[in-house]
């Protein structure tokens, strides 16, 4: 079965290994094992109750339990920018007009911005190229939405998502080449390397004083302004079917779109629901609806998408559906979760296999 679970110290190996099959552009996941091993000790750190607001963030793993593969991982900042400062861009609009002449023209600016300071962030998704099937994205991306829903106490109020931007073919960011190489004289690997171990003084220091008029770039680079590098595209995708939405922030470096939502208007939030596990065999007749289900353990939290049938040998019960308080797990998925009879569950039912 796959499992999204918190990661583990003893997953530093396989974190390494799974960031390189990265390409350019994902800022949170770098092939560092120091990097890496600091992030799972501060996620660590996070469960414990050992950190102040402005360090908290949660790391998770998929996992295959019937290999122990490491196929993906997903990460959840509590507050960004409380001690680092958070940038972004956003896109504003200006009317120039001269009424003698009779000439007015509309303009699109970009100016640097701290408004999503104190947002929780949904960050570092990347699923390997092996486990990119039906599905599978659905449950790690939704995974952390499950997790908030179960803690929401731990959560501020709003929510963002940084995408990954447009990148050519050459693994060039177009929007890069036309504003930051010009102010920051570094290439964007080394920006990016940079703003992701937290070494962003620079960004202050160096960056546009004043707002940069998008007209006035080239147009290879106004193009990319809130697109989605293409394999990010599903994960775009699926965050809007949470609620999600573009609201005019983008990516310093790359021009990415930011996504965001209140966390009480996230679907998973709104609608998953809290029930009873009984375990029972299921019978053959499967569908493609999936249901997510998770444990309510903090420290040990598990996640994974169950297949529906039809009847199930309890009671008659529907599997992939919570009926009379009640959801049917097979002994393997409860084991794999992590959950005896009678134990609690959180369930978000009928997701369309995809």
């Amino acid at each position: 079965m796959i499992v999204v679970r918190c990661v583990q110290p003893g997953d530093v190996d396989a974190l390494v290994a799974l960031a390189l099959e990265t390409g350019p552009g994902l800022t949170t996941f770098k092939p560092d094992r120091a990097a890496l091993a600091g992030r799972v000790e501060r996620a660590r750190r996070t469960l414990a109750g050992e950190v102040e607001p402005f360090e908290a963030g949660y790391f998770f793993v998929m996992e295959d339990t019937a290999t122990g593969d490491v196929a993906g991982v997903c990460g959840i900042e509590t507050e960004v920018g409380l001690e680092q400062p958070f940038y972004n861009y956003r896109v504003s609009t200006v009317v120039h007009a001269s009424k003698d002449m009779g000439v007015w023209t509309r303009m699109s600016l970009l100016n640097i911005s701290h408004d999503l300071t104190g947002y929780a962030e949904v960050c570092s998704l990347f699923l390997s190229p092996r486990y990119r099937t039906a599905g599978v994205g659905g449950l790690l991306s939704r995974s952390r939405f499950m997790f908030m829903a179960q803690f929401r106490e731990r959560f501020p109020q709003r929510l963002c998502a940084e995408l990954r931007g447009h990148f050519d073919d050459n693994g060039e960011s177009p929007f890069w080449n036309a504003v930051g190489s010009h102010f920051y004289q570094i290439d964007f690997n080394e920006a990016d390397y940079l703003s992701s171990h937290g070494k962003k003084s620079f960004l202050a220091e160096l960056m546009p004083r004043f707002p940069v008029y998008l007209d006035l770039l080239p147009e290879s680079a106004q193009r990319t302004v809130g697109v989605t590098h293409r394999d990010t595209a599903p994960a775009r995708k699926m965050l809007e079917a949470e609620g999600l939405r573009y609201e005019n922030h983008v990516d310093i470096f790359d021009a990415g779109p930011v996504l965001e939502c209140h966390v009480a208007d996230l679907r998973t939030v709104r609608e998953s629901v809290l029930a009873t596990v009984r375990i029972g065999e299921r019978d053959d007749a499967q569908s493609d609806a999936k249901s997510l289900v998770s444990n309510t353990s903090l420290g040990d939290f598990r996640c994974g998408a169950i297949t529906g049938a039809t009847t199930g040998a309890i009671t008659g019960a529907t599997t992939g559906a919570v009926e009379d308080g009640t959801f049917l797990l097979s002994a393997d998925e409860a084991a794999a979760l992590r959950v005896k009879d009678g134990d609690t569950v959180r369930v978000l039912t009928s997701q369309r296999a995809r």
